[in-house]
């Protein structure tokens, strides 16, 4: 009688520590340590095209954009579009659209802003053949809003002379221009 009572006891004994020891290799100290976050590689592509061209039309069926552009990267982790040399046709519904371009851009992920980056130039001829050129570093378009903006020094050649300025707000829409600072201007006199 005593020895199975000492064999119920060492069978049972010998299932808790095999337990026992299960419990603590699943359980083990070193997974309530912090593991290393993974590296998140922000200049990941998930997709990119060559030559790419896109159309964007107004409700009403009128082209309101045209773009062309070298290359164009994805940014899997920020969702924002890399351009290389964009060309932009902003129409708005019109016969008289303004070129915009650069040598690089960048596209939010919603589509609604545009970072223009070097060598920008926005050009625009009108119904009277009038030409207008403005010309700066870096400037933010808003496709949807027909507005530009940028902080950086800012040349417009037209109407008959050149104006420099630090800083614009473009009204597109309405050929408007709201120059920030430091404006100088110089006109030809007919």
């Amino acid at each position: 009688m005593l020895s199975k009572k000492i064999r119920n006891f060492l069978l049972f004994g010998v299932i808790a520590a095999l337990f026992a020891a299960v419990g603590y290799w699943n359980i083990s100290p070193e997974r309530f340590l912090d593991k290393p976050a993974v590296a998140v590689d922000e200049h990941a592509i998930d997709y990119y095209a060559i030559n790419a061209h896109s159309l964007q039309y107004l409700p009403d069926g009128k082209l309101q954009y045209e773009m062309t552009s070298d290359k164009v990267e994805h940014l899997k982790a920020s969702e924002v579009t890399l351009l290389t040399n964009p060309d932009l046709q902003m129409y708005r519904g019109t016969t008289f659209p303004w070129h915009v371009q650069s040598e690089r851009g960048e596209v939010n992920p919603d589509g609604t802003e545009v970072e223009l980056i070097d060598s920008v130039r926005v050009a625009r001829t009108d119904e009277r053949n009038r030409e207008l050129i403005i010309t700066s570093s870096r400037m933010t378009v808003f496709p949807q809003k027909q507005y530009a903006q940028t902080e950086q020094a800012v040349r417009i050649d037209g109407a008959g002379g050149v104006t420099t300025a630090k800083g614009m707000k473009a009204y597109l829409k309405d050929g408007r221009m709201d120059l920030l600072s430091n404006v100088r201007g110089q006109y030809e006199s007919r």
